[in-house]
This record gives C-alpha cells, structure tokens and sequence, in this order.
C-alpha cells in the first residue's frame, strides 16, 4: 500500500513538475533596464522600453502575467541557467555561439550594427584604419565578438552597459565606439551632445558574430514555451500590436527583412 501511494504522489509530483515547465499564470522576465529604448529603468523603479511592451503584449496573447527582473547583461544567461527566470527580453541577438547554452524564438526585431564618433574625426573603420585606436563597446555583446575577431590591432574598451561606451566617446576617452545603430542613434546622436556626433562608416557584416536578429532567450528544452511565444509573435505581427508598439519608439519598421 505504501508503495503503490509513493507512486501515486510520485506521478502527481512529476505531472505538476512538468505542468510547472509552462502552465503557469506568470512568466518571468528579465531585462537590463539600461538600453533605452529598448529597455530602462523609470524613476519609480518599473521597466519600460520596447522590451519591456512586447513582452508585455506576448503575455497577453499567451494570457500570463508578466513578472519583470532588473538583470545585468552579464548576469542574463547565467540567471537564466540558475532559474531566476524564465525567459530573457533584453535585445540579445540570436547567434550560434549563444545557441549553445541557451535557446532562442523566432526574431522579434532585427537592426545592423556601427560605427560612431565625434564629427569630422574622418576616422578609416577598417581594420588597417583604426589600428591603433581605442574603441568603445559594450562587454557580452555580439560587437564585442565582431571586435574581438577582427580588430585585434586597436585597443577595445569594454563597459557593463552601452551607455557608458557613449559617455566616454564623449569624454574624449575612446577614439571611437561600435553598436547597434540604432542603440547610437537613441542614445547618443539624441543626447545632449548628439550633434557633435555621427554614424560612421557602413554596417558591418559578419553573420557568426553579428547574428541573424534579436529572440527571446530560454533555457534548453523549453519547447513548449518557446513554441507558445513563436505563435504569439506571429499573432502580435498580424493583428497589428506589433506595429503600434514600433511606432511608439521609432519612425520605422524595426523588424527588418
């Protein structure tokens, strides 16, 4: 009898385990809340941001409650392997180094990555041509990869956040800084110094380390849920949320081809 009741309490355990794995009420979500305007952190402590909305929107097509985490970048993945949460919303581009230990949705937004500087430095941003010279970048970050692999002839300088790679471009601390375009355009050439500053350059291409787009991140195996968040972008797509949403943060369709 002992025995046929551990199974019995054994098979409801496991079934609310694995009913644990998705079927709940709330998704937990993390971001770093210091992209904006992707993702930020309001004086009241809430996050907002582009992020922040689709996510939000995706939870109400699945019909959960989001639950937001403040998270570091670099503490993403690992607080997603350490179960802190359950998915990443932070404009973390899909790679094959980072599919590795995590994986992805289908794309949710695509932009290029560049180079900017200080106007009329006329900086060369070829390799040959920055030889020597400091770049600014953030640390983590799918252009701290593009970097690493071809610049290995300047002086990278690596920040927490990309915002602080902005503040010491202006400082006059980096020659020169590279991100995603759009990430320079908000937040740097719409500063208070924006004017003085400009996109330098063609975007750069490099498809294992610049990506094929920015996904939610999961754990492994987290099929279910991440097939529930594919059909909600898709629903999001076509009942014209997603344009709202774009629309409120940019004067163009973000998601790209």
């Amino acid at each position: 009898m002992k025995t046929l009741l551990a199974v019995i309490l054994l098979s409801a355990t496991t079934f609310a385990t694995a009913h644990h794995s998705f079927a709940e009420d709330t998704l937990r979500i993390a971001t770093e809340g210091a992209y904006p305007p992707f993702n930020q952190l309001e004086p009241d402590g809430s996050l907002s941001g582009f992020d922040v909305d689709i996510a939000k929107a995706l939870c109400a097509d699945m019909k959960v409650t989001c639950e937001f985490v403040k998270q570091d970048w670099d503490g993403l993945v690992p607080g997603l392997l350490a179960k802190k949460f359950d998915v990443i919303a932070a404009s973390m581009t899909i790679t094959e180094d980072r599919k590795k230990r995590v994986d992805f949705t289908e794309k949710y937004y695509q932009t290029p990555s560049q180079f900017s500087s200080k106007k009329g430095s006329d900086l060369d941003v070829t390799p040959d041509g920055l030889k020597g010279k400091t770049i600014g970048v953030q640390r983590g970050t799918i252009q701290s990869c593009y970097l690493e692999k071809h610049y290995a002839n300047s002086e990278l300088k690596v920040y927490p956040s990309q915002l602080e790679a902005f503040n010491d471009l202006v400082a006059g601390r980096v020659d020169i800084v590279f991100s995603d375009r759009v990430g320079a355009q908000e937040q740097l050439l719409k500063g208070p110094d924006g004017t003085s500053y400009e996109l330098v350059g063609p975007p750069q291409k490099d498809a294992d380390c610049l990506g094929e787009g920015v996904g939610l991140a999961l754990r492994k195996n987290s099929d279910e849920l991440r097939d529930k968040l594919n059909t909600a972008i898709k629903h999001i797509r076509a009942d014209g949320t997603y344009k709202e949403i774009n629309a409120k943060y940019f004067p163009f369709d973000l998601y790209g081809d």
